[in-house]
């Protein structure tokens, strides 16, 4: 084929890098030249995660402030697709993710290159998407693909063994009880069928067309309670990074949007949820359909 990809990405656990693995090997057995990066920051983040370290990152992640990476480059000046891989830390691009997104080396690099962005997510990974837009955007890089995969077990269900898995660093049954926490193997094996698929448009660098096919092969989820709530919760979040970065000593407040966090999603969600499905969702169907269409696109 003779063309070259930059896979580039941030991934803490390793999910995320099986996931790109899985999605440009059919791309390199088509002939592909495959760069793959995995970038990691000048000071690692625990993993496990602490409860502190944890959310003290949360002002940072939702103010999209930049932070420093470890010493990297790339082989090539330009490239014929790049692969960005992100993580999203409270419905945000991870710190990592959005540090290589301001880096100049990489802002060249992208500028006027085809861009396919993927991620593993929990479930909720609209509102980070949404701040990586017009990033790639301010870089003249062309959004030509999105998917995400997700932790398709229920939101509460998720949540707990999301937490197993970060502040224990065990991806197993939590209690024997609970699912294994994250992407399941099967949905991260079926990733190569994605990256299968590209290959007819980047042999042409023709990309039309590209998006509606992942969206097709169900690899753009967008559920309306998901939905619904992250439109919710992102204003929120940024009402609390406002309050907590201005703070000098910011434990106490930390703490207290961690509670909240809890009582948000388990106490009020369902209620929202509720009034919402009764008063609201009936009479929306249009304007819920053209929200889950703008989502599940690249526009």
């Amino acid at each position: 084929m003779g063309k070259k990809v930059l896979a580039v990405f941030y991934s803490q656990s390793g999910q995320l890098e099986e996931i790109v693995d899985q999605f440009t090997r059919p791309l390199s057995d088509a002939g592909a030249t495959v760069e793959k990066l995995r970038v990691f920051p000048e000071k690692p983040y625990p993993f496990p995660w602490t409860g502190k370290t944890f959310f003290g990152v949360m002002p940072d992640s939702v103010g999209q402030v930049p932070g420093k990476l470890q010493p990297f480059s790339f082989k090539e000046s330009k490239y014929d697709l790049i692969v960005l891989g992100y993580q999203a830390w409270f419905l945000s691009p991870s710190i990592p993710s959005n540090t290589l997104m301001f880096d100049p080396a990489f802002r060249a690099i992208a500028k006027d290159t085809p861009v396919i962005t993927i991620t593993g997510a929990r479930n909720m990974w609209l509102s980070a998407m949404e701040k990586i837009k017009p990033v790639l955007k301010s870089m003249d890089a062309k959004l030509v693909g999105n998917m995400a995969l997700v932790d398709r077990h229920h939101n509460f269900v998720s949540f707990i063994t999301i937490f197993h898995w970060m502040f224990k660093a065990k991806k197993d049954r939590y209690l024997n009880i609970f699912p294994v926490p994250g992407v399941s193997e099967a949905d991260i094996l079926n990733t190569k069928n994605l990256g299968a698929a590209a290959i007819p448009y980047l042999e042409k660098a023709n990309w039309q067309g590209f998006q509606e096919e992942m969206v097709q092969r169900g690899a753009v989820p967008v559920k309306y309670n998901l939905m619904f709530i992250e439109s919710k919760a992102r204003k929120i979040f940024k009402v609390w990074q406002g309050i907590i970065s201005k703070r000098e000593k910011k434990d106490a407040w930390l703490v207290a949007f961690k509670y909240y966090l809890l009582i948000a999603l388990f106490i009020a969600a369902p209620i929202i949820l509720t009034v919402d499905a009764i008063l609201f969702k009936p009479f929306l169907s249009g304007r819920i359909k053209r929200q889950k269409q703008y989502y599940s696109g690249v526009n």
